[in-house]
Formats: structure tokens, sequence, C-alpha cells
């Protein structure tokens, strides 16, 4: 291969990781639109952003199995197709049904073009020092993305409408569809079995449970809807333990669930995740619709909050070295705590740099704790068990996404007003994270598990937020 594909197979990978992780944030600034345009009501609002988020998590439980399956390229590239394909359906929707079947659809198309990128990326490297560094480039790009997505959906939004924000991902998509067909290079796959039954099971259980959540509000804890979807959450956690203890190679190795450390960080990132996620929808919302702000006004407000996690993430493996990752866990935690009680004061203020000034350090903690928090969740375990465990994580960090959302929403509220709705829902992500704060506290990794996991190789399950 010359030097000019390995820069190219490099560089759609980079590519790759911005785009997955651009549009978990972009979509947040759409939301007022289509409020308006497509008449949403608040559930279908926040099932705008969790179709993405729940399909994610759940065919991210098996991305490194679907990779080995197909082998690289055939996944990145059925990613790509499948991610540009549901976007360009998500441009033209003509009702929120079609918008968030889309969404459930594209973040499929993530959830496959996150682990091969990475797998593709670091198969050009000729040594282990550029492999390390490519890993490096591709967390980053996953982070830009992350940060920059509220920025440039308000951008978007702005100079056209929200279609804009799903167009955007056609036009990049197409031509990189093709370079990647043309000249990116075969991975041989590693001939592992797919986990389909516990896959599809988990699906039905992460489903069940977000959709019960985002319709009872609306419908009713009794209605049917709202019934059927709790029967098929406890369907699918019966099923899930079923299908995993009958294969031989699980999603997720028993060992890994038993090990009391790991199963806490699973916990705090859920948490964090509810915290985060969760304020991004209704910060959105306040901004505009409770203080009738324009998309562009409000994306950059969320510069200070998104901006700040890269700058807090390279921070945070110098700090571990001075403090460890049990104090910088704990100094992020008490410090995002004490200043999301500072947003929900600055709120109330008519001017808006108080609000940015305190999203600030609230930015800047939660850069500190997403690598911090995959690290202690890797000490827990052998390192043969990291990807399993890094898989199990960042799915737990999804999940609890989805449930911040789908609580936040009816939290705060559904008047012109929403700035009372607001306090309550950043009150809330305050004692999240004030309770991973305790569990910090009275949580000590021990001796890692002896676990033999499934054979999949930790590329496959990083995150470029939490590396």
């Amino acid at each position: 291969m010359t030097i000019e594909h390995r820069r190219g197979v490099t560089v759609l990978a980079l590519v790759a990781a911005f785009m997955v992780f651009v549009d978990g944030t972009i979509v947040h600034l759409t939301l007022a639109q289509l409020a308006e345009h497509l008449h949403a009501s608040r559930p279908e609002l926040e099932w705008a952003v969790n179709a993405y988020t729940l399909s994610f998590a759940a065919v991210m439980l098996g991305a490194g199995a679907i990779t080995d399956t197909l082998g690289a390229k055939r996944a990145f590239v059925a990613g790509l197709l499948i991610f540009t394909a549901s976007s360009a359906v998500c441009a033209v929707s003509t009702s929120m049904l079609m918008l968030n079947l889309a969404r459930l659809i594209q973040g499929a198309g993530s959830a496959l073009l996150l682990p091969s990128a990475l797998v593709l990326a670091t198969a050009t490297a000729r040594d282990e020092q550029l492999r390390h560094r490519l890993v490096g480039w591709w967390a980053a790009a996953g982070g830009v993305g992350m940060a920059a997505g509220p920025l440039l959906g308000g951008a978007l939004v702005a100079v056209a409408n929200w279609r804009a924000v799903f167009a955007v991902n056609v036009v990049i998509g197409i031509p990189a569809a093709i370079w990647a067909l043309r000249f990116m290079p075969s991975v041989a796959s590693a001939g592992r079995r797919l986990d389909v039954a516990g896959m599809g099971t988990a699906t039905v259980l992460i489903g069940g449970l977000v959709f019960a959540l985002i319709e009872a509000p609306a419908q009713g804890w009794l209605s049917r809807p709202v019934v059927t979807a709790a029967a098929l959450t406890v369907a699918g956690l019966i099923g899930f333990v079923w299908a995993e203890r009958s294969t031989r190679t699980p999603l997720l190795p028993w060992g890994v669930y038993s090990d009391r450390g790991f199963v806490v960080t699973a916990v705090q990132g859920a948490l964090f995740n509810f915290a985060f996620y969760g304020l991004l929808f209704a910060m959105s919302l306040m901004l505009q619709q409770g203080r009738g702000l324009g998309p562009l006004v409000s994306g950059l407000l969320f510069l200070p909050l998104t901006g700040l996690i890269s700058i807090g993430s390279i921070c945070a493996a110098p700090l571990a070295k001075r403090l460890g990752r049990r104090g910088v866990l704990a100094l992020g935690q008490a410090v995002l705590a004490v200043t999301l009680a500072a947003v929900a004061w600055t709120s109330t203020s008519n001017a808006l740099w108080p609000l940015a000034l305190a999203l600030i350090p609230a930015g800047f903690s939660a850069g500190l704790l997403v690598p911090t928090m995959t690290s202690q969740s890797m000490a827990a375990v052998v390192p043969s068990a990291h990807g399993a465990a890094s898989a199990a994580f960042n799915t737990s960090r999804q999940l609890g996404a989805a449930i911040g959302i789908a609580t936040f929403g009816p939290l705060l509220g559904t008047t012109t007003n929403l700035n009372t709705g607001f306090i309550t829902c950043v009150t809330v992500a305050a004692t999240a994270t004030a309770t991973t704060l305790l569990l910090t506290a009275t949580t000590t990794i021990g001796r890692r598990t002896k676990t033999t996991p499934a054979p999949t190789p930790s590329t496959c399950h990083l995150d470029p937020t939490t590396s």
C-alpha cells in the first residue's frame, strides 16, 4: 500500500469517528425546529435523540464480533452505507415517526463504523509506536466530534434548517464510501461466531426499557404500550441471560459481571451519561424554547461545556499520575456536582454570561472523568478481558444517556417558560453526580478478576470519548 493510501485510510478512520460522535450531540440543536416544523411532541423529541443512542448501544455490544465475522473493510463499508442512507432519510423526513425510525437505523450504522474504522486505521501501522499514535488521533477525532456537535448543529440550523444537519452526512458519506470500496485494504476476518441471540435479546431489553421510560409520562404507566414495553424488557432480560449462558462465545464473559469494582465503575459511567446527556437535552430546549434564543447563539453557549471536555481529557492522565485514579475521580465528581448546582443558580439570571462561566468547570471536570472511569473499569479485570469490559462499560454509558433523556424530558415540563423545569433537571443531574462521588469514596478496586473472555480484540470496543 502506498503512503498516500495509508494516509487516506487514516483520514477516513478519523472522519468516521468524528461523524459518529458529532451525530450523538448535533441533533440537540434541531429540537426546537423539529417541534415547530414537524409538530413534534416532547416524547417524539426525546426519541429523536434516544433512537440513535439505543441502537448504538445495542449493536455496540457485539460490534467487535461483527467486525471479526464480516472483516473490518466489509463492516466499515456496511456501516458507512447504512449511516449515509439513513441520514438521507432523516433529511427528507416528513414526520417524526419517519425521522425517528431512520435515526434508529443510523445508530446501528454508527456502531458498525466505530470499531471497524479503528481496526483498519491501525492495520496500516508499521510499528507499535505508530499504532498508539493512530489510536490517539482516532480518539481525539471522536472527542472533537462530540464537542463540536452543538455548535455545528446550531450553525447549520441557523444558515439553512434542521434538514441540513442530516444532509451533511450524505455529502461526506457518499465520496467516503466510494473511496473505501476502491482503495481501503481488506483485513482478514477472525472467523468468530456471532452471538445473534445475545444481540437480539439485548436490543429488546434496552429498547423496551427506554420506550417505557419515554412514553409512560405521556401515556400512563398502565397504558397498553407501556405495559407491553415493560413485559418486553423483562422477556429481553430473561432471554439475554439464557442466550449468554447457552453460547461458547458470549458478548460479555460472566466473570466481568461478577467483579464488584467493575460493576460499580459501570454504574458510575451510566450515572455520568445520565446527567450529562440529560443536561444537553434540557439545556437545548430551555435556551431555544424557554429563552427564545437562536440556534447559533445556543450552540455557542454549549461550547464552554463540550469544548472543555477535550482539555479535561488531556489533563486526566497527568493528574492520575499525581493523585491516582480514585483521586481524579473524586476531584472531578466533586467539582462537577458543585458546578451543576452553580449552573442551576446562574440559569435564573437574565444575562447569559454567568451560565457560560458556570459551564466551564462543568465541562473540564467531565473531561477528567470520562477517560479516568474507562481506565478504572480496565483496572478491575485482567488484560485479556479488556475488550469485553470496554464493551460493557460503553454500553452502560449509552444506556445511562438514553435513560437520562427519557427522565429529563418530563422533568423539564411542556410550558413555554422552562426555567423552573431546567433547574429541576440540573438538580437531579447534580444528585446523580454526587452519587458517583459516594460510590468512589466507598469502593476499592481490588485484584483483577480471573476472567476467561470471549476472543474479542480490545480495539473493537474503544470509545473516542473514553480513550
